[in-house]
């Protein structure tokens, strides 16, 4: 069958099994745009790039598919290197399609050139410049094949206007299926040795003070069922970091919580006074580890990643196990069969006092006083569905909804972990909302994030995404402020929001949107119970929040994790 290139990439993203696109036209990827109309995908157009980036993360998280986001060339293709370079350190399955200028044209400063092949290759597992549209369906399907397999993680397709444009004679191409993927230089290796694994398991079983040190990987490769498992068969307390949220149970007896500068207290000591961290699809990332030289001093490592770089990366693993996370702990629990651990009985009693004397806890409102954030979030907690789509900014507030949400099913929780992306919860819960359209989906917001893509709750409104928007408004760059506080002798600077502007509440309903502002805490539960109840559109609710609210625990950037500090009213407490 002859066709044209952007007919053939619509055909090709069909094939793929591809639902939705996020994305935005323009000149170079016009062509494409016009075989939009035909193709039996859903398009949602966003109002920034970004978003659109974004958009694809939170679909893929949510829903385990990859996402694609689509866009035109130049500042286009500048304006998603932000989602690409955050989904790559995030391993979420991305392709992203980018337009160019007429391939005779690439190296002449043409309108709107970038090399965005270039400027994306330390941020995508790889990238593609379309020479001839007969390659176009190989090209994708190898595409999604290597954005899926190995360690997830975004790839990007760079397509020539003349490579798609239908009155080009350059761009027809006759379509064939795609043949069995062959790429020799990308194996990834599945299963793990049989010899490490059974190095690990013993160590596992002599263990007196285990951890299992759950990351993201354990997510990404749909293996929460064998973690699970693994933790009752041995008995071995669970830390599980902010981007495997979710990946046990917290409300399982042995998950601990999360690690990290602003993880619990026990998990954090857990991790620091174990003889062994059996790490499970983490990467030992500075956040968890604190200074590194003073991280678990007296612990003996198993590191188990599907990516190979990641292995005696940052820290030396006396057994090191290259595989898939899902097959690597099943095969351990075969290894396991009905072998005994040793007793962890004393470990267990001391991990128990940590968590009964430094629970996570913050102090109640003074009378008259601004909302505590934390309670906002255990109230939109308790009256949302248990399996609710939280999907959170970066700051303060990223580290309360982490801490305070109860997260007792997986993929249910949407951040930003290794970028760091201000912006990244609305967008990111539009995508989600988009991929699972029967499920309550909340942004949990800071008002400096907000600030930064709230335009895309016009998308929400007009592509009847109905999500729901917690505005955790304290006024102020609340995470930069308690470090100027604590670490610059509270002079701050550049981090006061100026209040009153915006009106959020105005611009809200300016984008479609139900708004409803909370300060009383008496009525904090009316109106969660009808932001839950509107379902036809989005809606945003601000919570004017206590400006000089601290996140507790926290270990001081470049400190020990020794060195975690509580909140004030738990300082009487004796450390052991």
């Amino acid at each position: 069958m002859e066709m044209d290139g952007g007919q053939a990439l619509l055909k090709a993203l069909e094939y793929e099994g591809v639902e939705v696109v996020f994305g935005y036209p323009g000149g170079a990827i016009l062509p494409v745009y016009d075989s939009v109309l035909d193709a039996g995908i859903r398009h949602v157009l966003v109002r920034h790039e970004q978003g659109a980036g974004h958009m694809a993360s939170g679909y893929a998280h949510a829903t385990g598919k990859p996402g694609v986001v689509m866009v035109t060339s130049g500042p286009a293709a500048t304006n998603i290197v932000t989602p690409l370079a955050d989904a790559y350190l995030d391993s979420v399955p991305m392709v992203a399609i980018t337009g160019q200028v007429p391939y005779g044209l690439i190296g002449t400063d043409a309108f709107q050139e970038t090399d965005t092949t270039g400027i994306t290759m330390s941020i995508t597992k790889h990238n593609y410049l379309v020479s001839d549209p007969n390659d176009i369906p190989q090209i994708v399907h190898e595409a999604f094949h290597i954005a899926t397999h190995g360690r997830p993680g975004p790839v990007l397709i760079d397509l020539p206007k003349n490579i798609t444009d239908a009155m080009n004679p350059d761009s027809k191409m006759t379509w064939r299926d795609p043949v069995a993927v062959d790429l020799p230089g990308f194996q990834p290796v599945l299963d793990g040795d049989p010899a490490d694994i059974e190095a690990a398991v013993k160590l596992l079983k002599d263990a007196e003070r285990p951890v299992i040190y759950a990351g993201g990987g354990i997510l990404k490769s749909r293996a929460a069922a064998e973690l699970q498992a693994l933790a009752e068969k041995t008995n071995t307390p669970v830390v599980t970091t902010l981007m495997a949220r979710g990946a046990l149970p917290d409300s399982h007896e042995l998950n601990l919580g999360m690690p990290g500068m602003h993880g619990n207290y026990t998990a954090v000591m857990a991790m620091q006074e174990a003889d062994l961290l059996l790490a499970l699809g983490s990467r030992f990332d500075d956040r968890v580890t604190g200074r590194l030289d003073s991280f678990a001093p007296d612990a003996k490592v198993v590191h188990v990643d599907i990516d190979p770089a990641e292995l005696g990366k940052i820290r030396h693993p006396d057994v090191a196990i290259r595989g898939d996370a899902k097959r690597v702990i099943a095969a351990m629990l075969d290894t396991l069969g009905t072998a005994q651990t040793a007793d962890h009985g004393a470990w267990r009693s001391k991990l128990s006092g940590w968590q009964e004397n430094y629970p996570l806890a913050y102090e109640p409102a003074e009378p008259g006083g601004k909302l505590k954030p934390q309670m906002v979030i255990e109230s939109i907690r308790d009256a949302s569905p248990k399996d609710t789509i939280v999907a959170s900014g970066v700051g303060q507030h990223q580290m309360w909804a982490s801490q305070y949400w109860t997260f007792d099913h997986a993929y249910t929780w949407l951040n930003s972990g290794g970028l760091g992306t201000m912006g990244y919860s609305i967008p990111a819960a539009v995508g989600a909302k988009a991929g699972m359209p029967d499920r309550t989906v909340w942004a949990i917001d800071g008002d400096g994030c907000f600030q930064m893509t709230c335009q895309e709750l016009i998308t929400a409104s007009v592509e009847n995404i109905p999500i729901k928007v917690a505005l955790l408004n304290n006024t102020y760059l609340g995470m930069v402020r308690q470090w100027q506080e604590m670490f610059y002798e509270n002079r701050l600077s550049e981090v006061d929001l100026s209040g009153p502007v915006p009106d959020y509440i105005k611009l809200s309903e300016a984008m479609g949107c139900v708004a409803i502002r909370v300060e009383d805490p008496d009525e904090v539960e009316d109106a969660i119970a009808r932001a839950n109840a509107i379902n036809d559109r989005p809606v945003v609710v601000e919570f004017l929040t206590e400006p000089g609210e601290n996140v507790y625990p926290m270990v001081p950037g470049g400190k020990s994790n020794s060195d975690i500090v509580v909140p004030p009213f738990q300082e009487k407490e004796t450390r052991s």
